[in-house]
């Protein structure tokens, strides 16, 4: 099973992280929290424009989110039972098409 390499540190902080909100005169603010609906909607964006495939593992997502927000994130898919070798096409769940 492929981890990538911070996943271990970032669970042993996850919680620490999650509470801290450091802001900064020349930055933007951080979103401190994501829900599933959007990290799904995310998600299906990447799909639709083709980034990613819903075959991948879940965890390819993290190239294309922020580091600073994906603790947040791992920690939200933990929450609802998601791993990060799940495939994005669970995440997601099924595709709903207006043209038949």
């Amino acid at each position: 099973m492929f981890v990538p390499n911070n996943f271990l540190g970032t669970l042993l902080t996850c919680k620490f992280v999650s509470k801290v909100k450091i802001m900064s005169v020349n930055t933007v603010p951080s979103i401190s929290y994501y829900s599933l609906d959007v990290i799904q909607d995310e998600a299906r964006r990447l799909v639709q424009k083709g980034v990613v495939s819903r075959q991948q593992p879940i965890y390819t997502l993290c190239q294309y989110i922020p580091a600073r927000e994906w603790v947040c994130i791992e920690c939200e898919l933990e929450k609802c039972d998601f791993l990060l070798r799940d495939r994005i096409g669970d995440l997601i769940g099924r595709e709903e098409w207006e043209n038949d």
